[in-house]
């Protein structure tokens, strides 16, 4: 009697399963950018790992399954809430992208549903952090195509904005950069020449993902 049972609810289980269209959930997360930039090595996670990184951070979220049955129904949930109690954002879509802008803590997840049987299933949580953000801006480099310090770049983390400008003593404008080739910097020259060795000035204007603002002037010296 107890193995009639057994296979019985073992059948059950099979039936639901084949009924829904898929064995198991096993969603998967790939890093597209972080901190403004293309990751070298390739990163995949799957529900129930966790990620910190610096903003802005890209991540494509993909449901993963071999087969879709066309009466699936796929929700990703967004919620900064690990119970998912308020959730910010609802995609239906079986693949999406989203890039996490905020520092702080965010959890997804997928939900599947068969809208023939109405059995849904819902996949671990991705947690995913975002660290506060940081901005550092050195006052002096040296341009001599030695290969050391021969760029004037900040040291940065989870920005969401930036503008740099950088004016001669007269406040002419000699070089401005943003967010978009931010790693780039500044090599010392205006107007395809190399400016002279001296003092520069440079405003920069940013803001974090963590919602702090940043206001720099100061000097920039070359060496030469």
């Amino acid at each position: 009697m107890e193995i009639r049972n057994y296979r019985y609810f073992l059948s059950v289980i099979l039936l639901l399963s084949c009924a829904s269209g898929w064995a198991q959930l096993n969603p998967v997360a790939t890093l597209l950018q972080e901190n403004g930039a293309i990751p070298e090595d390739s990163y995949q996670m799957y529900g129930g790992d966790s990620y910190t990184g610096s903003a802005p951070l890209e991540f494509y979220f993909a449901a993963n399954m071999e087969e879709v049955n066309p009466s699936l129904r796929f929700e990703w949930n967004f919620s900064d809430d690990a119970d998912f109690s308020t959730i910010f954002l609802t995609r239906f879509d079986e693949n999406t992208t989203y890039t996490f802008d905020n520092a702080g803590t965010s959890y997804v997840r997928l939900q599947v549903t068969d809208l023939d049987t109405e059995i849904t299933d819902i996949s671990e949580t991705f947690t995913i952090i975002v660290s506060e953000s940081e901005l550092k801006i050195p006052n002096a480099f040296s341009p001599n195509d030695d290969g050391i310090n021969d760029i004037f770049q900040v040291t940065y983390k989870s920005l969401v904005k930036f503008e740099a400008t950088v004016f001669n003593r007269w406040g002419q404008k000699l070089y401005h950069w943003n967010l978009a080739n931010i790693d780039e910097g500044w090599d010392g020259t205006a107007h395809g020449k190399q400016v002279p060795a001296g003092v520069y000035y440079i405003v920069v204007k940013a803001l974090g993902a963590d919602g702090v603002v940043y206001n720099h002037r100061g000097d920039i010296n070359i060496l030469r």
